[in-house]
């Protein structure tokens, strides 16, 4: 059922949040939660938010292909 909502299992969200970090594209930190809970904290650094800014870009460019052919196909 996870699945089929989309959601992450941990076995794939953790290693590539660890890769993310070595990579030099996100940071992290342990905080406290409202509920008095330890949690890891995880942010872009700046390479972060370059890289993020690429792959959005060559995402809209995918996507709006893709539309394109699908506006084409749809008549």
């Amino acid at each position: 059922m996870a699945k089929e909502r989309g959601d992450l299992l941990q076995g794939t969200l953790y290693p590539a949040l660890y890769r993310l970090e070595r990579q030099g594209l996100i940071r992290s930190e342990w905080n406290v939660t409202a509920n008095n809970r330890r949690a890891r904290y995880y942010s872009l650094t700046r390479d972060g938010r370059r890289q993020f800014a690429d792959e959005l870009a060559q995402w809209r460019r995918t996507s709006r292909a893709v539309n394109l052919v699908l506006d084409a196909t749809a008549t």
